[in-house]
């Protein structure tokens, strides 16, 4: 069954230290009063602007395989073909920030603000990740009250464009799960509006299902690693 959630904007509000550390500056490191200035003036913004929204509808291991499957363009092997099957819950989601925020920030861009602008969209990146987190405790919570799942089940979010799902998968994602309730649009490309959005597939199951090698095709390309970081965070303590 389709949800969605109304996210408390309090929850999605950034630190002043990960805004500056998605700007690349270093943890710790003093930035001067100009630069406090300029985060403190992004994150007035980020708070009058944000509306975090969400919605999430769980399916059953045959619906997403034919959604994860889309068009035939995604690479294999790939982690979340063995992942998956092993799932004790799968849920599609979309989450977003809202137009307003997006607006707000393109506007900084074109008027020449660049400076406030750049750490706006630093904070709503940020901001985004923390909905997603949201979303992560509802559903694992929900899981566990319907005894599908225990203290040691961990979720993780998986998303089309990553670890050899490919970017067209949005397609049949956005096709299932009707993200155009909450305002997120497909553009041809298969890029979301607003594009502070995420989407993707919640998997819910023991922390080692997730736990794979970074030594697939695509992972020379990836810039990140990201999911090595994701990884080990499952092994801490989580609500």
């Amino acid at each position: 069954m389709k949800r969605l959630i109304d996210i408390p904007p309090a929850s999605v509000v950034p630190m002043k230290d990960a805004v500056l550390q998605a700007m690349g500056v270093p943890a710790g490191q003093d930035q001067g009063a100009r630069v406090e200035r300029m985060v403190a003036a992004a994150l007035e913004v980020f708070q009058s602007e944000a509306q975090p929204r969400g919605i999430v509808a769980e399916v059953d291991g045959d619906e997403f395989s034919s959604i994860y499957q889309g068009a035939g363009d995604n690479d294999s092997p790939s982690p979340l073909l063995n992942i998956f099957p092993r799932a004790e819950v799968l849920t599609l989601f979309a989450v977003t920030l809202g137009a307003s925020l997006s607006e707000r920030s393109s506007g900084l861009f074109d008027d020449g603000s660049l400076a406030l602008a750049a750490t706006l969209d630093a904070a709503a990146s940020e901001g985004t990740e923390l909905a997603g987190i949201h979303l992560d405790g509802i559903v694992l919570d929900g899981a566990r009250t319907a005894g599908r799942a225990d203290a040691d089940s961990r979720i993780l979010r998986y998303s089309p464009g990553y670890c050899g799902w490919n970017l067209t998968g949005q397609r049949a994602l956005f096709a299932a799960l009707g993200p155009e309730e909450i305002g997120i649009h497909l553009t041809e490309s298969c890029l979301m509006e607003p594009v502070k959005s995420i989407s993707g597939v919640m998997v819910t199951g023991p922390a080692e299902i997730h736990k794979f090698t970074d030594d697939y095709s695509f992972c020379s390309t990836c810039p990140t690693h990201d999911c090595r970081r994701r990884i080990k965070d499952l092994t801490r303590t989580r609500p």
